[in-house]
């Protein structure tokens, strides 16, 4: 089986190098800034005892001409558009094609371009960064991916793929279905984003405030209505696990999204909270905590808001 991954930061060059050490045949399509640098040094995973350096086969957009049996799509929402048109001499009759993005927005463009019979539902949860060298730090014993069909159930690609991808370092975990897998973690990034977005500051802190755990909780409610006006019912353990995670003491626990905001870096606000938000429109759902969220990640998320904080 030959796999394509789009990107090697923290989340496609550890699953990458994972995939490869165990023998798999794994090629990435990188810049060529990246390609160059990986060329030279390697692809390295460090961090938590894990150690791991592998000689990747790179390519760029220009040297792609073959067609490969799986696309892994690691990029962010920025560089979705143009990871789409990269890919493409890639994508055969039987190409599956799967996204490790955040949200449901890039499942519409994926489809789009390629149709959605090509695409699985997955989800990845890693916390990674790219370090001063360049190189794939580890920060959490955490590495799991889940994935499906998007409408549910089993089938002999999937199966294919699952046996491939189930390597050492890599929790695989197979979906029952695909879409509500990805409902799930994002249900959960939107609440944990408003939430530390809103308020500027971790969990713990928020928590501790006098009326924190009761704007969680709203928080947390406003995103359960929105996804069961959208078919999908949030369990009532799954909300309560949310609640106690983002309302637990003293933690110290802050969201990427709230993170890339306080940087001054380019975040993910309009592809995993404007699209929350639009869908809650159209569904006729009230969502007055996350549209306040929202606005205030177009109003000091980017640019010239970022830079005079």
């Amino acid at each position: 089986m030959k796999i394509l991954i789009v990107g090697a930061g923290a989340t496609g060059g550890y699953f990458g190098a994972r995939l490869a050490d165990a023998g798999r045949d794994v090629t990435f399509l990188v810049r060529e800034q990246r390609a160059a640098f990986l060329q030279q040094r390697g692809l390295r995973v460090a961090g938590l005892e894990q150690e791991l350096r592998i000689e990747p086969k790179v390519l760029t957009a220009g040297a792609l001409g073959e067609v490969f049996d799986v696309v892994l799509l690691t990029v962010k929402a920025a560089g979705l558009k143009s990871a789409i048109a990269d890919l493409a001499p890639a994508v055969g009759p039987d190409t599956l094609i799967v996204p490790f993005l955040n949200g449901l927005a890039h499942m519409d463009a994926l489809a789009a371009a390629f149709g959605a019979d090509k695409v699985l539902g997955s989800v990845v949860h890693l916390v990674g960064t790219i370090n001063g060298d360049g190189d794939i730090a580890i920060l959490q014993p955490l590495a799991r991916w889940t994935l499906g069909e998007q409408g549910g159930g089993t089938s002999a690609r999937l199966e294919r793929l699952l046996a491939a991808i189930s390597v050492p370092g890599i929790d695989v975990i197979p979906a029952p279905s695909g879409l509500d897998a990805m409902w799930q973690k994002w249900v959960f990034i939107v609440a944990a984003g408003v939430v530390t977005c809103l308020m500027r500051g971790p969990v713990g802190d928020i928590a501790a405030a006098d009326g924190g755990a009761a704007f969680v909780a709203d928080v947390v409610a406003e995103t359960a209505a929105v996804a069961a006006g959208a078919g999908f019912e949030v369990p009532a353990s799954e909300q309560a696990n949310t609640l106690e995670f983002l309302t637990q003491p003293g933690s110290s626990f802050t969201s990427s999204l709230y993170r890339d905001v306080t940087a001054g870096l380019p975040n993910e606000g309009e592809h995993i909270v404007g699209d929350f938000v639009r869908r809650a429109r159209a569904l006729g759902v009230a969502t007055p905590l996350i549209d306040l969220a929202l606005l205030q990640l177009r109003v000091h998320g980017v640019g010239a808001g970022a830079a005079r904080r």
